[in-house]
């Protein structure tokens, strides 16, 4: 067993020195100052208690360290991950409740094996079935009905829903009882955190500050809001008039669990533990790979999964909830200097020093400054003027992109997803059913073939050069047979058809019936059937069968060989 490719930590740990370590502790002060709001809001966003989202940010961080292949990711609660589990939950138990919070823990339970079971497998190809449009959709539909959800506690009101219409129709309800104090504090800190966010760099840097030192501060700025928030609260005492707070949250380190061990309830969570899964490692992989370039590293996707796995069953065991690679805490993490994935784990020893010193102040945070947290976090991620990108680019592309974004919002994240994906497999059969081909001739001068219809080529009546740039398989195998026989007819005087191969890199068996079919239907019309072009791996399973026994031409090693052969008759004729 290569025990590097399971445990990548092998590679970096046995050179890992001084000026790596102090790198890392700097860069996981900063992601834990970070990291601590951001999970105390994605765990309410999930519809779990506050603590959840700590418990979610030690453990996962820590065994991330040890399977993960990334070096500068950092794991934990992210914001569609989050909306997802409510949506999955919701349906199953009512917030808040201890079943909703066994059922947090089995779906980050069943997520992990799912995506450790993947990655073992070597799976790590299946998420390539989401594709960019439907990923992009999917994540600007999720943010935008994130962001409606926190509203809620912006204005102080109660409301509810899964999905942007009846969160919209729930808002409108309750307006009329908007509490003022909240929503001073909630608007207050959107505004600071927005204002951070694009111009409090700029005015530090103006001020004299040092580049570095002002980017330290602006990623912190969450922290800032935070603290003068709960410093007002207990001050004020806000819970008097109305400012709802997150309350008591239990001190000390999570304790190990079990999963409920029901299953039916293991049954109900399959199906979004998957969508979980795949959505996770998506966005996870993305990030990893993005930064990984930047330093010409690399990540391995397949280990990647196991990594992944791995941190969502120690989410699950330790009372937490599903996590994944985050790209914001990433990023900051990645600029901050973080050099190997021990910064992960220092961070998580932050987090777990706040679980035991910090939960008392953390009780008089407003939920109203977290909302507002959630709120710019997910700003980023709303992307609309990709659907003017993509409608410009590729009307079926665009058609799947604003399927999922509309399903997401008008009834679920799961619906989004799914429509998303059958969407982009369903396009993609359509396309591939009806492979692109052309005919091509000689350009003048050169070895060199295009289509007769865009460029100035050389032909021959007599033999056609037919270009098919896509593999073949079951569902354009019959798509072939008739453009080769409609070819045939359209072309009386032709007596060789010569197969360009190029493009092709696999056969399957519905089409190598076809290609038999062809080359007998051809033979009958008195047609010879040659191929060019043909790729190694290709050739080497057409050996094993009766087509190239039964060819009735010949398979040449180039198309200008082919054409050497093959028109004499034309040459000489046309010499003269």
């Amino acid at each position: 067993m290569n025990f590097k490719r399971y445990l990548p930590f092998l590679q970096w740990a046995p050179q890992y020195g001084r000026n790596q370590a102090s790198s890392d502790l700097v860069a996981a002060v900063i992601v834990t100052v970070m990291l601590i709001p951001q999970s105390l809001a994605y765990a309410l966003l999930a519809g779990l208690p506050a603590h959840v989202g700590l418990y979610a940010s030690i453990l996962p961080l820590m065994i991330y360290a040890i399977f993960g292949t990334s070096r500068t990711l950092s794991v934990g609660p992210v914001a569609v991950v989050s909306l997802m589990t409510a949506a999955a939950l919701a349906p199953l138990a009512e917030a808040g409740t201890p079943e909703y919070l066994a059922g947090a823990v089995l779906l980050a339970v069943i997520s992990g094996l799912m995506l450790t079971l993947m990655g073992i497998l070597r799976l790590g190809f299946l998420a390539n079935f989401l594709s960019h449009p439907v990923i992009s959709g999917f994540i600007t539909a999720s943010g935008i009905v994130i962001a409606a959800s926190q509203l809620k506690h912006i204005l102080g009101v109660q409301a509810s829903g899964q999905n942007l219409l009846t969160i919209t129709q729930s808002l409108i309800q309750s307006i009329g009882a908007a509490n003022i104090p909240t929503l001073l504090i909630g608007a207050g800190a959107l505004l600071f955190l927005m204002f951070s966010r694009k111009h409090l760099k700029p005015l530090l840097v103006w001020c004299g500050v040092e580049t570095r030192l002002a980017d330290i501060i602006t990623k912190t700025a969450p922290i800032l809001a935070v603290v003068v928030t709960t410093l007002a609260a207990w001050l004020l005492q806000l819970d008097v008039q109305g400012v709802q707070l997150v309350g008591v949250v239990p001190s000390g380190l999570p304790e190990l669990t079990m999963p409920p061990l029901d299953w039916e309830l293991w049954q109900q969570l399959a199906a979004s533990a998957l969508l979980i899964s795949i959505v996770g490692f998506v966005e996870s992989v993305s990030v990893g790979q993005t930064l990984a370039a930047k330093r010409r590293q690399r990540i391995d996707p397949d280990q990647e999964l196991i990594g992944l796995g791995t941190a969502n069953l120690g989410a699950g065991l330790s009372g937490g909830m599903p996590v994944t690679g985050g790209f914001s805490r990433s990023v900051v993490n990645f600029d901050a200097g973080a050099k190997t994935p021990a910064a992960g784990a220092y961070a998580a020893i932050g987090i777990a020093l706040a679980t035991l010193f910090l939960t008392p102040a953390i009780a008089y945070l407003p939920q109203a400054t977290l909302a507002a947290t959630i709120i710019v976090a997910v700003a980023s991620l709303i992307d609309l003027p990709a659907l003017k990108r993509t409608w410009r680019y590729s009307r079926a592309d665009f058609g799947a992109m604003l399927a999922t974004i509309l399903l997401t919002l008008a009834h679920s994240v799961e619906a989004g997803i799914t429509a998303g994906v059958l969407m982009s497999m369903g396009l993609y059969l359509y396309r591939t059913s009806r492979p692109h081909s052309a005919v091509v001739g000689l350009v003048p001068g050169t070895e060199h073939f295009r289509n007769v219809l865009r460029h100035d080529v050389e032909l021959c009546p007599e033999v056609t050069f037919l270009r098919v740039d896509e593999s073949l398989y079951f569902a354009n195998a019959r798509f072939l047979e008739e453009t080769v026989m409609a070819l045939a007819i359209r072309k009386p005087e032709t007596k060789d058809l010569v197969l360009v191969c190029p493009a092709i890199s696999h056969i399957d068996a519905s089409a190598l019936e076809s290609l038999e079919a062809i080359n007998e239907r051809l033979k009958d019309a008195g047609v010879r059937l040659h191929f060019s072009e043909v790729k190694g791996p290709v050739m080497d399973r057409l050996k094993d069968t009766q087509l190239l026994s039964h060819l009735g031409g010949k398979v040449f090693l180039s198309t200008f060989e082919a054409w050497q052969s093959l028109t004499n008759s034309c040459i000489n004729s046309a010499s003269g």
